[in-house]
């Protein structure tokens, strides 16, 4: 596998706004191109990767735009403005949500309503609200579960060695529909750091597909992001979050996204 790919974070907060279509367009083109590239490195067929656009802090208007270039479903952080921008869209029918963020059991009735994809499950307690309230929405939920591969204090995430427990207990949970892993590497400008995260989580769902229960898939990897999407598909990324190189840069500091988190080396803001 190549080792020489670097991170992009040093161009964090420098992506230019996308103010039309044709930007969307041409941003949405670089990135699968990057996407493409890196498949070829590492051997590997770009239709295996699938690119989440990430719209979380971007006003409607973005929003619609990212939408005429071609989106069809959009990453958010928080649900309150994910749900927000759900119901002022709802001309959109086509339009589908990815909740991608950490999840309070209170607001799972909102993710309930509107989500089609659930990328941070982390708890049992979480699980049950969510399989609760979607019972009765009389719906079902994709969901990946979040893994700390970097076990930084400032992440959310099961840690590598709770994973097995956890994933043998989500049968019970029949409303969510279990696809695959999702991590969020260091975020850092050492490249061999960050990919260590993502190998990590290849190798857990590469040892978990043996023993996991019936009715457990476990055929995504949900890694990278702008800074660091092109090592993950490298390490086997099946969906990459991407916000600001397709979007542009975001004007808040990542201390908005995860108030936690302080240095560098804390979680990226996709």
């Amino acid at each position: 596998m190549p080792l020489s790919t670097s991170t992009r974070h040093e161009r964090h907060g420098l992506y230019p706004q996308a103010g039309t279509v044709e930007d969307f367009q041409h941003n949405l083109a670089a990135v699968q191109a990057k996407i493409a590239a890196a498949c070829q490195r590492a051997g590997r067929d770009p239709a295996g990767v699938r690119l989440l656009p990430v719209s979380k802090t971007k006003p409607e208007a973005s929003l619609r735009l990212a939408h005429a270039a071609g989106c069809r479903m959009l990453g958010e952080n928080k649900v309150q403005e994910a749900l927000d921008k759900w119901e002022s869209m709802q001309d959109l029918a086509d339009l589908r949500w990815s909740v991608i963020g950490h999840l309070q059991t209170n607001k799972a009735r909102l993710v309930a309503r509107f989500a089609s994809e659930f990328q941070a499950l982390d708890s049992l307690r979480v699980a049950a609200a969510l399989d609760r309230r979607l019972q009765a929405e009389g719906r079902a939920l994709d969901v990946f579960v979040q893994v700390n591969t970097s076990g930084e204090a400032s992440k959310y995430g099961l840690a590598p060695e709770e994973l097995r427990d956890f994933m043998q207990q989500l049968p019970a949970f029949s409303a969510l529909r279990v696809r695959g892993l999702m991590t969020l590497a260091l975020f850092s400008a050492e490249a061999a750091r960050v990919r260590r995260c993502f190998v990590l989580l290849r190798n857990l769902r590469e040892r978990l597909r043996q023993e996991a229960p019936a009715g457990i898939v476990l055929d995504e990897l949900s890694m990278g992001m702008s800074g660091d999407f092109e090592i993950a598909v490298e390490e086997g990324a099946t969906v990459v979050r991407v916000g600001q190189a397709i979007f542009g840069a975001r004007p808040l500091p990542d201390s908005y996204y995860w108030p936690a988190a302080s240095g560098f080396e804390t979680q990226e803001s996709a």
